[in-house]
Order: structure tokens, then C-alpha cells, then sequence
């Protein structure tokens, strides 16, 4: 039985060491911020952080992780308080979401081994595929991200999971309906 620490916590599965991790993490661990997307390793909708980088969890086995710290989007951040994911927000550079958990662990990825990555390092970095096209707003978010995991800019997007209405409302004005186009 495969045991490795995903998200801060030992695991231990009950699968054949074969068994891709991202199926582990979605079907056993009900991790499933985790995407299948093309199953071959080009799309990067499936991308963790195993030992601190990003990868495709499509192409490694429960056996190969074996040992190893996975991290997913779930265990980035119970708050949405993460770098990237506040500037992902702030720049409007999330669509439909589909691609976004595997963008955002991939962008993790790069910035805690370069936090000030040029847009030539991001799209080296950034390999993953966004059917909606939000490239050019995907880069100045890394930037961003960067600029506030050194310290240089505070971004305060995205209002914490379970919020009530009315809290998201005043944490997040653009929320307020207009009263005069209320019913």
C-alpha cells in the first residue's frame, strides 16, 4: 500500500501502485480540484506539486509518489489567501475554470523557485492548456503573484470560501446589486 502526505497528511492508499495518482487523489481521497483532462500528460488540467514541483499527476503512478509530499489546490490555501490565486482573481484571468486548479499549482510551482519569473520564464513554465484563452491576463497574474510573495503588493480578490451573500458583498462591492435594476 502506497503511503505518501498529501496535502500536510499521511496517506496511506489501498491501490495497486500502478494506479495514476491523479485517480487516487480524485476517486480515493475525494481530491477532485484535481482535473482529468486529456489522461496523457499535454492539457496539465491534472498538475499537483509533488515534492515541490509542479507535475502532471496523469503520468505518475501511486507507487512513484510513494514516499513523496503532494499538494493540491485543495491544500494550497483553505482560504484562497495564496499569492496566485488572489492575483488569478484580481486580474480576471479565470473563465470557465476548468484548467484553473492545474494553472494555479503550476504558477505555485514556479514562484517558490523563481518569484520574480520574466513572461519568458512563465510561458516556459506554464505549459498548461486553457481553452478559453487567457493567456496574456494568465501572465500579468503570475507577475503579480510574484510581486506579492516578495512583499511588494498586497491584492485582497477573492472573499473566503462558505461566505454569506451579504459578507461577500461588502468584501467584494462589485457584488452589490445595482438597486436601481433590482426588482
Amino acid at each position: 500500500m502506497p503511503a505518501l502526505t498529501v496535502n500536510a497528511r499521511p496517506v496511506e492508499f489501498r491501490l495497486d501502485p500502478q494506479t495514476p495518482l491523479l485517480w487516487a487523489l480524485r476517486d480515493a481521497a475525494n481530491l477532485t480540484g484535481t482535473k482529468y483532462g486529456c489522461g496523457v500528460g499535454d492539457c496539465g488540467a491534472c498538475t499537483v506539486l509533488v515534492d515541490g514541483e509542479a507535475t502532471r499527476s496523469c503520468l505518475i503512478t501511486l507507487g512513484e509518489a510513494e514516499g513523496r509530499v503532494v499538494v493540491t489546490v485543495e491544500g494550497l490555501s483553505e482560504d484562497r489567501s495564496h499569492p496566485v490565486q488572489q492575483a488569478l482573481v484580481a486580474e480576471q484571468a479565470i473563465q470557465c475554470g476548468f484548467c484553473t486548479p492545474g494553472i494555479v499549482m503550476a504558477a505555485a510551482g514556479l514562484l517558490s523557485r523563481n518569484a520574480d519569473p520574466s513572461e519568458a520564464d512563465i510561458k516556459a513554465a506554464i505549459t498548461n492548456l486553457c481553452r478559453c484563452g487567457v493567456y496574456p491576463r494568465l501572465v500579468r497574474a503570475i507577475q503579480r503573484a510574484g510581486r506579492m510573495a516578495r512583499g511588494l503588493e498586497v491584492v485582497s480578490a477573492a472573499p473566503a470560501p462558505n461566505i454569506r451573500p451579504a459578507a461577500a458583498r461588502r468584501a467584494v462591492p462589485a457584488l452589490t446589486p445595482n438597486k436601481e435594476n433590482t426588482p
